[in-house]
């Protein structure tokens, strides 16, 4: 049985031996190769500064040593820039003794390194103006391989920096990742692997996490454990060689920072909190209730995916006959990051996506008839599922598009004018393969699709819904408001959806707490009601006509109404 050991709180001093003072493994997104000087997802903060001509890629990733992250890692090449480089400022050595100082870095290399020339350039400064080369063994082979240098060579400064240069070879490409300085002790034996997380759960409101942090060269000595938050679990190092360090109770949004101590040997992991986030139950409605100016990515129900600005929040709604708009809005336009949502996956039938938006300015797209898709469906894992919206300036005006590949396979010959408002609905239909596009359907009525594709792969399943960003040149500015996920659409179908004859739902809003439902049967119904975040408040079968509501709070609602075998949703207003 594993038992809780008890902790000592330290104040921990600067000089140290046996600790890993800076270490940075690139982070783990990096979509569209961005160059370093763009790059947002170094896992160091200020005053640690990242500079040079290489890019970012997760192509290759980091394998075959203790410690390989695995994922995002600098790119040099030849093909842009000759002898691109990778630079880090701000790193303070000055309470370390330069005896003790290793620097360690996994490169990778596609070219014989037999010539003396052809080595990957390593170099130090004190000052960013003179520069002084590493010497190192290089790698022997093609594959990823850990470098180690120390014994004296890199000096004490408060103002060090590192170089990384690729030897302008033609065709030499060079991936570096997982940098770290640390101060050596022989004696301190302790080796503390790549900490994992997992959510304890996953709500609406923060939750907390648990993170795992395996070792190996423990077993003897005595060893204190304190986590900046949470409680310590699992094996001791101290009796146990190689096991495994366990700390639960973590708040979700908040590091944890893992510091160990073993005689003159401190040790120290810090780990970054997991998003847990949850996956919203159908019908998904999302008016974007949040602060203005606020980041979409920050809310619970939303997802950061790739770097760059995040999709903000917007003051105000976007009117559409027909739905009843509350909370605010969304807006983004150039490069970014992605917003994405979870919501119940779905494998048959129909699923549809809706919300009302506008392209309100369009200044800044200096490519004409440049495609760029802005929203989509993902399948239930949250990767990116070809079911694509996409948008692109025509001379002055905008038109809408649709596309399960790299390109759009069809375009609504409709231009728009900036700042024109828009209804759009995307819906799969898994029985027929079909991705369609709606835009402007009535809310209420009966429409068939603007335009529709099949996809050369049926989807397996669809379980996200994606607002996307792309460049400056491409994406114009978008608002977008009232996000509505549900397995039947806002409008009826023709013979897909039979609308509930002669159906009256009033009043809308209700402020004396009774809803009318009346239809041409007036026949025994069954009527559901769901709250914004689509939790089921009222669930009632009759035949009156008259719903008491009473105790339903002020706000927006969707009323589903089934009779006969015939179900319409409603959008219900509770004042």
């Amino acid at each position: 049985m594993r038992k809780i050991y008890s902790l000592l709180l330290l104040a921990m001093t600067s000089v140290s031996f046996g600790q890993t003072f800076y270490s940075e493994n690139m982070g783990t997104t990096a979509s569209g190769n961005p160059v370093i000087t763009a790059y947002t997802g170094f896992q160091n903060p200020s005053p640690i500064v990242y500079s040079g001509t290489g890019d970012m890629r997760t192509s290759t990733p980091s394998t075959g040593y203790v410690g390989a992250s695995g994922s995002v890692n600098v790119f040099l090449s030849d093909t842009t820039d000759a002898n691109e480089y990778f630079q880090i400022d701000g790193l303070d050595t000055s309470t370390y003794i330069a005896a003790n100082l290793q620097l360690k870095f996994a490169y990778q290399a596609n070219y014989n390194t037999t010539p003396a020339n052809a080595v990957l350039i390593v170099e130090y400064s004190t000052n960013g103006t003179t520069w002084t080369s590493l010497t190192y063994t290089p790698n022997a082979n093609a594959s990823w391989n850990l470098i180690t240098i120390g014994g004296g060579v890199i000096p004490s400064s408060s103002t060090l920096s590192l170089r990384f240069t690729q030897p302008n070879l033609v065709g030499a490409q060079i991936r570096i990742d997982d940098i770290s300085l640390s101060s050596f002790d022989p004696s301190c034996t302790l080796v503390l692997g790549i900490p994992t997380t997992v959510c304890d759960a996953s709500t609406l409101s923060l939750d907390t996490y648990t993170a795992t942090i395996h070792y190996t060269g423990g077993g003897s000595g005595s060893y204190t454990i304190t986590p900046s938050s949470g409680t310590v679990s699992g094996d001791n190092p101290g009796s146990v060689a190689e096991g495994d360090i366990i700390v639960s109770g973590v708040a979700e949004n908040t590091a944890l920072t893992l510091s160990i101590t073993n005689g003159t040997c401190p040790y120290q992991s810090i780990i970054t909190s997991p998003e847990c986030k949850p996956v919203n139950p159908l019908p998904y409605l999302e008016s974007f209730p949040y602060t203005v100016g606020g980041s979409l990515n920050a809310e619970q129900k939303w997802t950061l995916v790739n770097t760059g600005d995040n999709i903000t929040i917007a003051a105000g709604s976007l009117a559409y006959p027909g739905i009843t708009a509350s909370g605010n809005s969304i807006t983004f336009v150039g490069t970014g990051g992605e917003s994405r949502t979870l919501f119940t996956s779905t494998n048959s039938g129909f699923v549809y996506a809706s919300f009302i938006m506008t392209a309100s300015d369009l200044t800044n797209v200096t490519n004409d008839l440049a495609n760029t898709y802005f929203a989509l469906f993902t399948d239930n894992a949250g990767a990116t599922t070809n079911a694509r919206l996409w948008i692109r300036k025509n001379a002055n005006k905008y038109q809408y598009g649709l596309g399960t590949a790299g390109s759009p396979t069809a375009w609504d010959p409709t231009l728009y004018n900036a700042g024109d408002i828009q209804y759009v609905v995307l819906s799969y239909n898994f029985t027929g393969n079909t991705l369609s596009l709606f835009i402007n359907p009535t809310v209420g009525g009966s429409a068939a699709p603007t335009i529709s594709v099949t996809p050369a792969t049926a989807f397996a399943n669809l379980g996200g819904f994606m607002f996307r960003q792309e460049n400056a040149n491409n994406t114009p500015n978008i608002i977008a408001d009232e996000l509505r996920i549900e397995v039947t659409p806002n409008f009826t179908l023709g013979t897909q959806q039979n609308e509930i004859t002669g159906l009256k739902v009033y009043p809308n809003p209700v402020s004396n707490g009774t809803l009318f439902i009346e239809t041409a049967v007036n026949g025994e119904k069954t009527v559901i009601v769901y709250d914004i975040l689509g939790k089921q408040v009222l669930n009632t079968t009759t035949s009156d006509n008259a719903i008491n509501v009473s105790n339903l709070r002020d706000g927006v609602y969707v009323v589903k109404i089934t009779e006969e075998g015939k179900t319409t949703a409603r959008k219900l207003v509770i004042n």
